[in-house]
């Protein structure tokens, strides 16, 4: 009954548009390519796509404003694709609404192989952390409300099982997290801070479920890498220093718009030189 996976590819270079494609194809996807950034963002409302390759030098729009119209009404994975090296550039991709980005020329196994660990990536919050000992953010049954509500500070005491057939890991899989007013909701991968709904990219949500899930434990830069890689940890897969700029990126833009100082944080502070974890 599921048909294959839709991918939309945006590059305006023929060569590198074919090639895309090949890889796109040999991984199952159907695959529907333009060479125009307004095209893109048409073609991306038409079919709907679980995969974006975009471009970034395009002759009508330019990558980072074709991202933006994007992510106005789609959370498609973007990859960005560039002949740019500049630092400057990879961080306003990923201010602009990209999940990952790619510098030309790249061997298409790389490319095939940022796909797939994009898919691998969980959907629906689930993932519980190994760290026993965490002191996670609290959990919450679905049917929480602002009763349920934490006293600032208290983040150390697992919900009550009001309903008596739940246990606590029963609850963390509904995917229900609070802390200090932020309710994350893994079943529907939404985020809301006193009330109000937060616009996050799948990259921001699952970096935040990642630190909420850890409570006061540390996530390393590399270890929020490998998670949304969705890599086992022994594999010893290589982390680059931009692939640690990355996660400090998203960490801005996560920051941002939860409004969150990280001089006086909130909600993620920051261990210098280490990584993040949930503040107390």
């Amino acid at each position: 009954m599921n048909g294959p996976r839709v991918a939309v590819i945006i590059e305006d270079d023929q060569d590198i548009r074919e090639l895309i494609e090949v890889v796109l194809n040999q991984s199952g996807f159907e695959v529907h390519a333009v060479d125009r950034g307004a095209a893109g963002v048409k073609a991306v409302r038409e079919y709907s796509p679980t995969i974006i390759t975009l471009d970034l030098g395009l002759p009508d729009i330019d990558g980072f404003e074709v991202a933006r119209q994007i992510r106005l009404f789609s959370d498609s994975y973007i990859i960005m694709l560039t002949a740019r090296a500049e630092e400057l550039d990879t961080l306003m991709g990923l201010e602009s609404g990209a999940d990952d980005y790619l510098t030309k020329p790249f061997r298409p196994r790389e490319l095939r192989a940022r796909v797939s660990a994009m898919l691998r990536r969980p959907r629906q919050g689930g993932e519980t952390s190994s760290a026993v000992d965490s002191r996670p953010a609290k959990t919450l049954p679905d049917s929480a409300n602002g009763a349920d509500a934490l006293a600032p500070g208290d983040t150390d005491v697992a919900a009550p099982d009001r309903a008596g057939d739940k246990t606590d890991a029963a609850d963390r899989d509904s995917g229900n997290l609070l802390h200090h007013g932020l309710l994350l909701n893994g079943s529907t991968r939404s985020a809301e801070v006193d009330g109000a709904e937060l616009e996050l990219t799948r990259t921001e949500f699952d970096l935040l479920h990642a630190l909420m899930e850890s409570g006061k434990m540390v996530r390393t830069k590399a270890d929020l890498v490998r998670r949304l890689r969705d890599d086992d940890y022994d594999t010893g897969g290589y982390i680059s220093d931009a692939d640690e700029r990355t996660i400090e990126v998203h960490m801005g833009n996560l920051r941002r718009k939860l409004g969150d100082d990280p001089k006086a944080p909130r909600w993620v502070k920051t261990i210098r030189g280490v990584g993040y974890r949930l503040a107390p």
